[in-house]
């Protein structure tokens, strides 16, 4: 065989040698195929060496049968006759190789024919059927390899066709698996398929779905399942093998469906395999019928459960499997029976576990195919029929969610997105508890997700800047070119799945069962609530969603997009209603008002729209630069300007219940509300054409509303936008447009409604500084609309600007500044004046803390009318109008108001008093503060004048008011009596008789007094002695008003009706011991003692109880003859006395208070002049004391460390004049004239310069032995500081400071 086949020539010759090692003569090969002697071994040898040749040298092969095309069939016919005459399997595959790889290198039709004829011949003359299984093996290769010759088969040797079906009906599932293999080839060539369509419907149908239901070897199942997805290409043969599957009602018979066999029941019994290769090829072909034609089949395979056996699948490791499994699901989600026979209830479980384990794959479209199914199901899932009724694979589809969320490929995470967008539905998430804690961490991460993939914004800008800023960018830059289409996409399907779990909540709203989790423990608090999750919702939209928008805009702007975020802020008002309103007032300080119309402007408008009601043509589109997009009509984007509509709506509604708090009215509301929904859609005008539209007037008895709906839509916008800070149109454009709608709908005989009004006067007024003034004519419009008004309440806003603007001009004060002011103190605390509020653009020159203040500045004539409103109001106004002209008194000192003020004080108390009663006094907590302010009006009077009637009236009705009072109404007496004490000392020595002698006429006064005085040892001491309380300061006041009536009684001998008894122990004993008293109240009672001192306890106002004597005593001690000279006082009490002024002088001198600290000293000069003129030897005995010396060295190292202190120089001219040489020596007198000396007297205080001059006058009177030089610069002194010294009141070394403390 060696020889015969691998000699160089063969006999044949070297042409016939094929370059094989070894070396292949291809003449001997042909000559041993055809020897029937040689063995079927050697044959085989010779076919594997020829299938070598054939494989690796197939070029001389050809070149050798090519020439002789005698060779070639006999060839030809070796090989296929040895098909038939061999039965080794093996032998077979290898001829059947052989001759196949032959006839396709020679590439001739003529051998196909050859063999086609030889099968025909060779099908008609078998005995069986079994014979033919190597024609129908080489017939089925032929057609794989060779392109048309199925073609051939089909068209030239038909009849070859009924062998096929003879096959598929043998009992051999070779001989099957052989024929589908062929038939798969044949049908796979379109001429076959024509050729064969009648032979398949009429024939081979039945018997194929019979072979494919019945085949059990693995080789017939593939190659029928290859048939049937070849077959299923065809929508023809698909309809055929379908309506072979009968209807939906024969279907349910499972008799027919077991004999039959239909296609759905067939494939799913392939899916029950555990072989995932034929599984897979049997959701291939469920898949491609259902292609097809979704509605028309899916029904068949729904009925036949086929859903179930495919979710099961799902749960395979089989990558092709699952894909293909995912496709015909999505395929069955078309179907609503596939929803409502609860497939996707049984297979959500084995979907999401999928998701799962799919997700640790790397393979990024199975990802997607899965999400892609998960969302479909999510969106397509009926809500009646609830799909995860189980909470934990709830949780577990957050996960899954949560995962690709998170995923770093963008493609999947678009998927994602879209399914948590789908995932975000009530009936999906209503099972109890909800998962709120979860869904909150779900959104967070698909929001950041999202933020993150966009660039950083440039700059922070309101929403109307961004918008406007792109409208009005070059044309090449504002499409969605400039940003990836998939990013656009992204934030589009973020936004639907943040506005859905918006829509959640409110729809959770109405479920008590998910309102907070029903399974917390008692006590304890949980955070899945959906009152957490709403306002995490709310935080969320501020921090992430809307700024991550905002960044979008800066690069474009798309109508889906926009529309989608509008709609989720419109949502998320009824998210969380309690923060409804602080809400729509952030969303209007940032221009979200601006942008919205500029969508509607841009987006939703029409490219030329003839106004109907005049000739004007507005050109909306022309505004804007044109867009890369085709024209837009008036229904393009509808969505969008629905959204935007409904967004406005509720913006303003809400903005209405912000700001309008004091207005309840629900008719006005539902106007409003009803205005809005009618206008808004047809809003859709730019900014500078809205602004003439308010211009328009419509046609003269035109029916059509339309332009003042418009009209009124639009100024009602401009109101809450300005409210709110957005002045997105300039304030003078505003002016004149506000102005020139008024003037329209005066000339049109319309009048608005009030709220219109309200909104149209609050744009007047916040633009009238940037506007020029209105001249008469719409000033008398103004107050001709006004006037028709029931109420002016009806049009006033709690606003600065508009008060400003009605007591601006004098047409409007007149007439309507009484009702403005009167509404003014009505809506707010005047303290406050609502301007904390920022929507109200209060402008720098107006005081934040009372804007009217500088209103009252500039237009003094409206105090008139704010005292008016005192009268004429009711006691809360009239309280703020007190406490504003109160605050304005203080502040503004060079307003010269006070005879106006006063005149009309005095008829106020009048009214009060007449109209109260005694009880009712204590109860008005007006007339605390009119008194008040009565005060601060005698204060802001200037030096000394006469009283004239009216101060005297004034002292006469505050004199009789005291005496209704008791000693603890202290709102009352405080300021009165401090109006008693200032009319006694800033006045003429005329008038001050005058004013004593209608005090000590009053004996309810002087009862009071009295009463008042008692109290300082009768109250407990307080806890805090620094602390001036106002029973304090009402004592001060009171021991400083006695005071003032001892001296000008004793002064003018005035007649005295009722007098005052106090028990001088008790008096000394305050100051002595003074038991944590204000310093301020130890300083009053010794301007008391001084008082007294200097009458020596001797005043017919006044009766001192002192120290008596027991009767029958004997001869007193030389103790007590002291006491007598000193009577009423005890040598006791005097020393005490005095410890404690040093020691008082001591603690206001570290707090640096002067006027106090000289207080004491003056104390202190008044008791040793009383003792010098009642008992020379004790008063120089007491000034002699050596702790004087070391009172004086503590003042000396206080502070300053300096002679030149008032204190210290006022105690200095007491020793020297007392002769306290042992005090005061030559070397301090010498140190204290040089200090002087080098001093700027020019620069020394008032209080200093006359405590000096008093100690060199002392110095000179005292005769001291000084030397020459000494007594030079003592007149030199003398003479500087005469030319220095001002004129002083005479009151004003302790009075007036004080009283301003107790204030």
């Amino acid at each position: 065989m060696a020889a015969g086949c691998t000699r160089p020539s063969g006999g044949h010759g070297p042409r016939w040698a094929l370059p094989l090692r070894p070396p292949l003569c291809l003449a001997c090969a042909v000559e041993t195929l055809g020897d029937g002697s040689a063995s079927l071994v050697r044959k085989k040898h010779v076919l594997s060496r020829l299938q070598d040749a054939l494989a690796w040298q197939a070029l001389p092969v050809v070149q050798l049968l090519a020439p002789d095309e005698r060779v070639c069939i006999h060839l030809i016919g070796t090989l296929f006759g040895m098909l038939h005459t061999v039965e080794d399997s093996s032998a077979l595959d290898l001829f059947v190789e052989v001759l196949v790889r032959l006839v396709v290198e020679l590439k001739s039709e003529q051998y196909l024919r050859c063999i086609l004829d030889e099968s025909q011949k060779e099908l008609c003359k078998a005995n069986t059927m079994r014979g033919s299984l190597p024609t129908f093996t080489l017939l089925g290769k032929l057609a794989d390899a060779i392109p048309g010759f199925a073609d051939i088969l089909v068209v030239e040797h038909s009849n070859l066709v009924d062998h096929l079906l003879m096959g598929l009906m043998y009992p051999n599932e070779g001989i099957k698996a052989a024929v589908c293999y062929l038939y798969g080839k044949l049908y796979s060539s379109p001429v076959g398929t024509e050729r064969l369509s009648a032979h398949f419907e009429e024939r081979l149908c039945d018997l194929f779905l019979n072979t494919l239901g019945r085949a059990q070897t693995k080789e017939l199942q593939v190659n029928c399942l290859g048939l049937l997805k070849e077959l299923l290409k065809s929508d023809h043969f698909v309809s055929i093998l379908m309506n072979n599957s009968k209807t939906e009602e024969e279907s349910e018979n499972p008799d027919f469906l077991e004999g039959e066999n239909p296609l759905p029941l067939v494939l799913k019994k392939l899916l029950l395999t555990r072989d995932e290769m034929l599984q897979a090829a049997s959701s291939h072909c469920v898949t491609a019928v259902l292609v097809h034609s979704p509605s028309r089949y899916a029904p068949a395979f729904i009925h036949a459960d086929v859903p179930e056996f495919l979710f099961e699948c799902l749960s395979c490791n089989s990558e092709i499997l699952i894909w293909s499994v995912y496709c015909c699901l999505l395929l069955l989600t078309e179907e609503h029976l596939f929803f409502s026979k609860c497939h996707t209830v049984y297979g959500i479980e084995s979907l999401v576990r999928s998701l799962q384990d799919v997700l640790q794959l790397n393979n990024v479209e199975l990802h997607k195919q899965g999400l892609l199914l998960f969302t479909e199901i999510l969106k397509r899932q009926p809500v009646e029929i609830k799909l995860f009724t189980n909470r934990g694979v709830c949780i577990e589809a957050i996960d899954v969610l949560m995962e690709t969320v998170n995923c770093p490929v963008l493609e999947v995470v678009v998927e994602a997105v879209r399914a948590v967008a789908a995932f975000l539905r009530k009936d999906h998430l209503s099972s109890p508890p909800v998962p709120y804690e979860e869904l909150q961490k779900l959104l967070e991460a698909v929001l950041k997700r999202c933020a993150d993939l966009s660039p950083p914004q440039s700059s922070k800008r309101h929403a109307g800047d961004l918008l406007f800023s792109v409208s009005q960018s070059h044309p090449a830059n504002r499409n969605l070119s400039r940003v990836p289409q998939r990013q656009g996409q992204f934030l589009l399907n973020t936004l639907e799945s943040f506005r859905n779990a918006c829509r959640l909540a409110v729809e959770f709203q109405s479920d008590p069962m998910a309102q907070e989790n029903a399974f917390t423990a008692p006590n304890s608090e949980s955070k899945d609530t959906l009152s957490n999750f709403s306002e995490f919702l709310l935080r969320i939209c501020d921090s992430l969603c809307i700024p991550m928008v905002m960044n979008y805009l800066e690069r474009a702007v798309s109508p889906s997009v926009m529309e989608v975020f509008i709609s989720t802020l419109n949502t998320l008002f009824t998210v969380v209603p309690n923060m409804r309103n602080k809400f729509s007032e952030k969303l209007a300080s940032s221009s979200f008002i601006r942008l919205t119309l500029e969508l509607k402007a841009r987006f939703c408008s029409v490219q030329r729209l003839r106004s109907t009601w005049g000739d004007s043509l507005w050109v909306c589109r022309d505004v804007l630069p044109p867009l890369s997009c085709d024209r837009i009509s008036l229904k393009d984007n509808p969505a969008l300007n629905q959204a935007c509509s409904s967004f406005l709506c509720s913006l303003c509604l809400s903005l209405y219940s912000a700001t309008e708090k004091k207005r309840t009215s629900s008719q006005e509301e539902q106007e409003m509300s009803e205005l809005l929904q009618k206008g808004l859609p047809q809003l859709n005008y730019t900014i500078a054409e809205s602004l003439l539209l308010l211009a328009e007037t419509p046609e003269p008895f035109s029916l059509d509303q339309s332009l003042c709906s418009h009209q009124h839509c639009f100024i009602l916008l401009l109101y809450f936008a300005y409210t709110l800070g957005d002045r997105f149109v300039p304030e003078a454009e505003l002016f004149l447009a506000v102005r020139n709608f008024l003037l329209s709908a005066q000339d049109h005989g319309d009048c608005p409604p009030p709220y219109i009004l309200r909104a149209a006067l609050y744009l007047l007024a916040v633009c009238q500084d940037k506007g020029k003034a209105l001249d008469l004519r719409s000033l008398c419009t103004i107050r001709r609309i006004l006037d028709n008004l029931p109420d002016l309440s009806l049009v006033y806003v709690h606003c600065p600007l508009l008060l400003k603007f009605f007591l601006r001009y004098p047409e409007l004060m007149g007439r309507f500044g009484h009702q403005v002011l009167q509404l003014w103190f009505s809506w707010g605390a005047c303290k406050q004046a609502e301007t904390e509020e920022a929507g109200f653009g209060v402008s720098d020159q107006l005081n934040s803390a009372n804007p009217i203040l500088a209103i009252l500045k500039n237009n003094s004539s409206i105090l008139l009318i704010l005292l008016d409103l005192v009268c004429s109001s009711s006691v809360e106004v009239a309280w703020k109008v007190l406490m504003t002209l109160r605050t304005f008194l203080e502040r503004n000192e060079d307003v010269l108001v006070c005879d106006l003020l006063r005149s009309q004080f005095l008829q106020i108390l009048q009214q009060l008093l007449v109209e109260s009663s005694s009880a009712s006094l204590q109860a008005n907590r007006n007339l605390p503060v009119l008194l008040s302010l009565l005060f601060l009006v005698q204060l802001r009077s200037k030096g000394v004048r006469e009283l004239d009637s009216t101060d005297f009236k004034l002292l006469h009705q505050v004199s009789n008011l005291c005496g209704k009072c008791r000693p603890r109404d202290t709102d009352l007496l405080q300021p009165s009596l401090n109006f008693l004490y200032w009319s006694l000392h800033q006045t003429t020595p005329c008038s001050q008789q005058r004013a004593v002698a209608v005090l000590l006429s009053n004996v309810s006064l002087l009862e009071l007094l009295q009463k008042v005085l008692e109290c300082t040892w009768l109250r407990s001491p307080p806890s805090e002695p620094a602390y001036l309380s106002s029973e304090d300061a009402l004592l001060c006041s009171g021991w400083l008003l006695v005071a003032s009536l001892l001296l000008y009684q004793h002064r003018y001998n005035t007649e005295v009706h009722q007098t005052l008894s106090l028990d001088l122990t008790e008096v000394l004993n305050a100051v002595i011991f003074r038991k944590k008293k204000p310093i301020l109240l130890l300083v009053s009672i010794m301007q008391f003692l001084r008082a007294v001192l200097r009458q020596n306890f001797s005043s017919s106002l006044l009766v001192i109880i002192g120290q008596n004597t027991a009767q029958g005593a004997t001869q007193p001690q030389p103790s007590s003859l002291q006491d007598a000279s000193l009577h009423p006082l005890a040598m006791r009490q005097v020393f005490s006395l005095v410890v404690s002024l040093q020691n008082l002088l001591v603690h206001v001198q570290l707090q640096k208070d002067l006027p106090l600290s000289q207080a004491v000293v003056a104390c202190l000069e008044t008791l040793v002049e009383y003792l010098y003129m009642k008992n020379q030897d004790v008063a120089l005995h007491v000034a002699s004391q050596p702790w004087h010396q070391f009172l004086l060295f503590t003042l000396l190292n206080g502070g300053q460390k300096s002679f030149l202190q008032p204190e210290v120089l006022r105690l200095m001219t007491l020793f020297l004049r007392y002769q306290s040489s042992n005090i005061i020596s030559q070397k301090e007198i010498s140190q204290i004239l040089q200090e002087a000396a080098e001093a700027n007297l020019a620069e020394l205080p008032e209080a200093t310069s006359r405590a000096l001059h008093l100690f060199l006058c002392q110095i000179q009177s005292s005769h001291c032995q000084v030397e020459p030089v000494q007594s030079g610069t003592i007149q030199t002194l003398l003479e500087r500081l005469m030319g220095q010294r001002s004129t002083c009141g005479r009151h004003k070394d302790i009075v007036y400071p004080l009283l301003g403390r107790c204030l």
